[in-house]
């Protein structure tokens, strides 16, 4: 097939250049645009020296015609960014990938609630794909415009789902304790995620209410079928990448075989891997590598399920989750780009 015209709105945040190093070396990919606004006119090279000999490019401002002449368009932006473009790039025909949240949730009402801004296109919420291919990838194969889930959510539902579309738990009592890197924060200069700040300490916040949670809540129901409790705590780790999300949940069926159904779920799934019984996978067996590793728990045998569940939040959490929706979308195999294994130590 002919390469893949891409172009990215948004490219000097962590998400952004994680982008552009998976789809620096995709196969079927040719870089046509990188906007940004503030680095407009500078080489993105310069700005990301990790770059050097991969990206030629440099930044520009964003123009509606070079990003309509792409094949699809990546948008790694704030949140509120995506669905200011979204019409004019769908019209054009050229398909668009969100990173961030404006196309996640699917009443706008929520997404006003939540993200304290108005919807500015809400008609294309209905029509919008959520990203996760585990869930939704026949979908995806014929979207215009997808939705790539964020990284809570798809360490939380990967986690849950097998034993909710089986109706094996107690849909209304569903526990998430989940643990982010600080580069989940963004590339932005805030006090909490200073060196000094988050280096040496671990706490939690958003108890009170986060902006995933309604996303994972959503996500949840429709794998359940019906309304569900979920309680969602994450937590900010002293580490640079990685999500880790303990999953508790109680067991309508004493006796089902969890072990067997994880396996079953993910059998074909080519980021997802169930490890043994007993295992206790860590977040540097997925840094860099966009796969979700899952371990699943009874413990004393009794009636609670604990699921282990890591991620690179910039990996299968972020942009390869994107570039794997991608390869769905144009129809290659789903690991063109996404082969390589984690990085160790």
């Amino acid at each position: 097939m002919s390469m893949i015209k891409v172009g990215i709105i948004g490219g000097t945040g962590y998400t952004g250049v994680e982008l552009l190093r998976l789809l620096a070396v995709h196969p079927q990919v040719e870089l046509k645009a990188i906007t940004s606004r503030g680095e407009a006119g500078r080489k993105v090279a310069d700005l990301f020296p990790s770059l050097r000999g991969h990206v030629g490019l440099a930044f520009s401002e964003p123009d509606p015609k070079l990003l309509a002449a792409c094949d699809v368009v990546f948008s790694a932006t704030p949140n509120g960014v995506a669905m200011q473009h979204a019409r004019e790039l769908l019209k054009a025909g050229t398909k668009l990938i969100d990173l961030a949240a404006d196309f996640r949730l699917k009443d706008p009402a929520v997404w006003e609630q939540w993200y304290k801004m108005p919807h500015a296109c809400p008609e294309l919420l209905a029509e919008a794909v959520y990203g996760l291919p585990e869930v939704n990838r026949d979908k995806i194969k014929k979207a215009r415009l997808i939705a790539n889930p964020g990284c809570y959510p798809t360490a939380t539902q990967l986690g849950f789902l097998p034993l909710l579309e089986k109706g094996l738990v107690e849909p209304g009592s569903l526990i998430a304790d989940c643990k982010s890197g600080v580069s989940g924060a963004g590339r932005k200069p805030e006090t909490h995620i200073l060196f000094a700040e988050a280096a040496d300490n671990f706490k939690a916040y958003g108890v009170g209410g986060h902006r995933h949670w309604p996303e994972i809540r959503q996500g949840l129901e429709i794998a359940a079928g019906r309304a569900v409790g979920l309680t969602f705590v994450p937590h900010l780790a002293p580490m640079i990448r990685g999500i880790h999300a303990t999953l508790y949940a109680k067991l309508i069926d004493p006796k089902a075989d969890v072990q067997a159904l994880y396996e079953k779920r993910y059998a074909n799934e080519p980021f997802v891997d169930v490890m043994p019984a007993g295992s206790y996978p860590d977040t540097r067996s997925v840094r860099g590598a966009n796969i979700c590793r899952l371990a699943v728990h009874r413990p004393a045998g009794g009636d609670t399920v604990v699921v282990l569940s890591v991620i690179d939040n910039l990996v299968k959490g972020a942009a390869g989750q994107a570039v794997q929706n991608m390869n769905i979308l144009f129809g290659l195999d789903e690991t063109t780009g996404l082969a390589a294994p984690a990085l160790l130590p």
